[in-house]
């Protein structure tokens, strides 16, 4: 899978657990850690980890294995390195106390609806 794929089946996956506000920002060009990042968030922390338990079972599905995940002990903010695509999932709080989307506003934003169709 490319990695516009991945992450275009991530949010399908997470939108159809009922993750709130995901949002993807294009990375490429302007950081070498990543091609896209995914943020989504979850209404409380056993959200957040049915979220993330979900979004691996299904992409490994796809033949796509995470290298890294972290955060899911305490369940606020939960990232999973697919490599060119890292996502966030946060609970609703800690997302807003982070927020990735203002610290990453370099990156282009990518339509949500583009993503789910």
């Amino acid at each position: 899978m490319t990695s516009y794929e991945t992450v275009a089946a991530a949010a399908k996956i997470l939108d159809a657990k009922k993750a709130e506000d995901i949002r993807a920002i294009d990375i490429d060009g302007i950081s070498i850690i990543a091609d896209y990042f995914l943020i989504a968030s979850g209404g409380s922390s056993t959200q957040v980890k049915a979220l993330a338990e979900e979004l691996e079972q299904k992409l490994a599905e796809l033949g796509v294995e995470p290298r890294r995940i972290e955060g899911t002990q305490s369940a606020s903010w939960i990232i999973i390195d697919y490599g060119d695509v890292i996502i966030h999932i946060f609970y609703r709080e800690t997302r807003q106390f982070f927020n990735l989307e203002r610290l990453w506003a370099d990156g282009k934003p990518i339509d949500s609806a583009e993503l789910l169709k």
